[in-house]
C-alpha cells in the first residue's frame, strides 16, 4: 500500500521551537522564555491550537480515499436480519384450522437495561386440525400390518418384533399432511418393552415428505420410549406430504428402532400398544429481526436524469423479496428493478440504484457526450410521478442474535394462540460494514472486478452474495476427477448458548444460502472453471481432562469455567489462537488444551488431558491422541468435552 502523505509533520514542541526562535529574531530583549513567562504560555497555546489544525489537515488524504472508494461505486454493507423459526403453540386442539398472517410479531422480554428484540414472521401459517387414521406395525423390511383396533381402544399390539430389531418401525397415517407443524401422538402403553432407558430410548422419529423418510425434532417424549401412557410431541418439518403407504393414503409418520447410543441397552421385548390418537398443537414459522415498511410514498419526480429519494427508514436489510420501486404511469403502477450499477444499461430501461446502508434509491443518471448530446444509462421517471417502494425490510444487526427460547412474548393477538418460543438460537445478524473496512475491501473490489480469477476472488464475491455468513474459504478441489475446480467453504452465523456451545446443525448452511452464493458465483467464473459450494468438513474434538482447584475456589464454578474455555477456544467461528476462528486445516495439540486450561484463573494443576477425534453425527470417538489431524477442507468442532475437578491440598 502506498504511504498516505504527511501534509504537515510539525507537531506542538517544534511549533515552539520555531515562536521561540522567531522571539530572538525580532524581541532580543524578550530573554525570559521559561514556561512560567505569561508570554510562552500564550505561545503554548497558539501551538495547541496549530497542531490540532494540523491533525485535521492530515486526515486530508483519508477523505480523498473514500471519495475515490465513491467513484468505484464501493457502499458500505448493510446489517443483516437474524432468522429464527418460531415455534407457536395453540392453547387446545382446534376443530378448524388456524391461520397465523405473515408479519405476526413476537419478542423478547423488555427488561431495565435492554429493550425487546422483535421479529416479525414472513410467510403465512396454517396449523390444519389432524388426526389419527391408520396405524401399521413394519418389521425390518416387511410389509406394513395395519391395526386399526388401537384407534378405538378395542386391544393391543407389539408394535416392534419380538424381540425387537434395528428397523422395526411404528407406523401412523394422519388424515391429510401437516408440513411445519407440532403433532401429538397419545398414546396407551403397557411397560412391556424392558431394557431401555427411559430418557434416551433407541428411537428415531421420522416424516414422509412424498419421497423419503425425514428425521422430526423431538419436542417431549411422555411415554419412555412407548412404555407408559403419555403424549409424544415432534415437529413435522415443512415438506411433509401426503403419500400413499400400505394401499391407505395419509400424512405417515413412523417411530423405527435404531442402534442405542454407546453405553446405553437396547428393547429385549417390544412395548405394547392399547391405543393411539394424534392431533395438531402449534406449527413452526420463519421470522426476521426486521420491520417491513409496506406502501412508502418517497418523493415526487422532477422528471430530471439523477435524481435521488431517501427511504424513510434505513438500512434497508437485505433479504425477503427483491426491492422495488413503482411510478405512477395512468391508472396504475409501473415497476422499476434494483440493478449494482448503471453500467450497460439502455435510455429505456427501468432500473435505480439503492444505496441500503443510507436509505437512498438513485435513478438512472445522464453524461454529455463530446457532441453535446445526452447519453442515458436508464429511463427518466415522468415529471410529476409519484415514487413509491410497496415493501422493504429495515432493522437488522447482531442484537437479534438472541439465545435459544429468548422469544417468549406474542406481540400480535392471534385467537387460539396460547405462547410462542424460538427453540433454537436466532442467527444471522451481522452489523454494518465500518469505513474502515470498506477501505481493506476496495482494492480488492478493484483488482476482482466482478471476475473471480484467484481465491482471494472467490471468497470476497462469495461474501458479497451472502453478507450474513460468518466465514469463507476457497480451496482447489480435491478429487483428480474435479481439476480445474474450486471448492467454496461457507460457514453460516451461528450463536453460542450460555456455555459457549454451538449446535452442529447451525454450522450448515441452508440451501437458499449455497444456492444464492453459486448462482452469485457461476456468473463470474471463468469459462470452464467448476465451482462447488458447500459447508466445510467438521472434525469432532473431544476433551477429557482432570484439574486441581486452587483453595478456596468452587470445583463447580472451575468445572463450568473449564468447559467454557474449551468450547470457546474450539470454535470454527470465535475459537482458534487469535479468536477469528479455528484455521481451516490446523491440526488440534493436546499442549494447547494443557495451555487453555492451564490459563484459567481457578486452576492449580492440569493433572490429565485426554484429546479424542469424535463424529460429531455419531457421537462414536476414537482412542486417545497427542494431535488430532484436520483435513484442508475442515474445521474444528467441540463435542462433548469432559472436566473433572478435584479439590487442592
Amino acid at each position: 500500500m502506498l504511504p498516505s502523505p504527511n501534509l504537515d509533520d510539525r507537531r506542538f514542541q517544534d511549533l515552539v521551537d520555531d515562536a521561540k526562535r522567531l522571539v530572538a529574531n525580532y524581541c532580543p530583549e524578550w530573554t525570559d522564555h521559561n514556561v512560567s513567562d505569561p508570554g510562552v504560555t500564550l505561545i503554548e497555546s497558539f501551538a495547541f491550537m496549530v497542531d490540532q489544525l494540523f491533525y485535521r489537515l492530515n486526515r486530508v488524504p483519508d477523505r480523498l480515499y473514500v471519495a475515490f472508494l465513491e467513484l468505484l461505486g464501493v457502499t458500505l454493507h448493510p446489517p443483516t436480519a437474524a432468522s429464527a423459526e418460531l415455534l407457536m403453540w395453540l392453547s387446545a386442539p382446534q376443530p378448524d384450522a388456524v391461520v397465523i398472517p405473515a408479519g405476526t410479531e413476537a419478542s423478547t422480554r423488555r427488561t431495565e437495561e435492554e429493550e425487546a428484540v422483535v421479529f416479525t414472521t414472513t410467510r403465512e401459517l396454517t396449523i390444519p386440525p389432524r388426526r389419527l387414521a391408520y396405524v401399521m406395525a413394519q418389521g425390518s423390511g416387511g410389509t406394513p400390518v395395519p391395526h386399526a383396533e388401537v384407534l378405538h381402544g378395542d386391544s393391543g399390539f407389539a408394535c416392534f418384533g419380538t424381540p425387537p430389531a434395528l428397523g422395526d418401525a411404528l407406523l401412523l397415517g394422519l388424515n391429510d399432511q401437516a408440513p411445519s407443524c407440532a403433532v401429538a401422538l397419545r398414546f396407551e402403553c403397557e411397560v412391556r418393552g424392558v431394557g431401555v432407558n427411559p430418557r434416551n430410548p433407541p428411537l428415531v422419529w421420522e416424516a414422509w415428505n412424498g419421497a423419503d423418510w425425514i428425521a422430526c425434532e423431538l419436542d417431549s417424549d411422555g411415554t419412555g420410549g412407548l412404555n407408559r401412557p403419555g403424549d409424544v410431541v415432534i415437529h413435522l418439518p415443512d415438506t411433509h406430504a401426503a403419500s400413499l403407504l400400505g394401499g391407505s393414503r395419509a400424512g405417515w409418520l413412523r417411530c423405527r428402532v435404531v442402534e442405542p447410543p454407546p453405553g446405553y441397552p437396547s428393547y429385549s421385548a417390544s412395548p405394547i400398544v392399547r391405543s393411539a390418537s394424534a392431533f395438531t398443537i402449534g406449527g413452526s414459522v420463519p421470522a426476521v429481526h426486521a420491520e417491513t415498511i409496506t406502501d412508502e410514498i418517497i418523493g415526487m419526480s422532477e422528471g430530471v436524469p439523477g435524481e435521488s429519494f431517501e427511504l424513510g427508514r434505513r438500512p434497508v436489510v437485505p433479504g425477503g423479496e427483491d426491492f422495488i420501486v413503482e411510478i405512477a404511469a395512468g391508472p396504475g403502477w409501473e415497476s422499476w428493478t434494483e440493478v449494482d450499477s448503471f453500467a450497460g444499461c439502455g435510455p429505456k430501461d427501468h432500473v435505480v440504484v439503492v444505496d441500503r446502508t443510507a436509505g437512498t434509491v438513485h435513478f438512472p443518471p445522464a453524461v454529455r457526450e463530446p457532441d453535446g448530446s445526452l447519453r442515458h444509462f436508464g429511463a427518466v421517471p415522468p415529471a410529476g410521478s409519484p415514487v413509491r417502494v410497496p415493501r422493504y425490510r429495515t432493522g437488522g444487526g447482531p442484537r437479534g442474535n438472541v439465545a435459544a427460547r429468548a422469544v417468549s412474548v406474542l406481540r400480535s393477538t392471534i385467537p387460539f394462540v396460547n405462547s410462542v418460543e424460538n427453540r433454537r438460537a436466532a442467527h444471522g445478524g451481522v452489523a454494518p460494514e465500518t469505513i474502515e473496512q470498506a477501505k481493506i475491501r476496495g482494492p480488492l473490489a478493484l483488482r476482482t472486478r466482478d471476475r473471480a480469477i484467484t481465491a482471494e476472488d472467490y471468497e470476497q464475491l462469495a461474501k458479497r452474495a451472502a453478507p450474513d455468513v460468518a466465514r469463507v474459504r476457497c480451496i482447489p478441489a480435491l478429487a483428480e476427477d474435479e481439476a480445474g475446480g474450486v471448492r467454496v467453504l461457507v460457514v453460516p452465523a451461528a450463536v453460542p448458548d450460555k456455555e459457549e456451545r454451538l449446535a452442529f446443525e447451525d454450522l450448515v448452511p441452508d440451501d437458499k444460502t449455497l444456492s444464492a452464493i453459486a448462482s452469485y458465483l457461476d456468473a463470474r467464473r471463468p469459462v470452464g472453471a467448476r465451482v462447488l459450494v458447500e459447508p466445510p468438513f467438521y472434525r469432532g474434538v473431544t476433551v477429557v481432562a482432570r484439574l486441581t482447584a486452587r483453595p478456596r475456589i468452587s470445583r463447580e464454578v472451575l468445572q463450568r469455567e473449564a468447559l467454557r474455555a474449551l468450547y470457546r477456544y474450539f470454535d470454527p467461528i470465535r475459537g482458534g489462537p487469535d479468536g477469528d476462528g479455528w484455521p481451516f486445516g490446523r491440526p488440534v495439540h493436546a499442549g494447547e488444551v494443557h495451555a487453555v486450561l492451564q490459563g484459567l484463573s481457578g486452576t492449580e494443576i492440569v493433572d490429565e488431558v485426554l484429546v479424542f477425534a469424535a463424529d460429531p453425527i455419531t457421537g462414536r470417538r476414537g482412542e486417545p491422541l497427542q494431535q488430532v489431524e484436520v483435513e484442508r477442507n475442515a474445521l474444528v468442532f467441540s463435542f462433548d468435552h469432559r472436566v473433572r475437578v478435584s479439590e487442592g491440598a
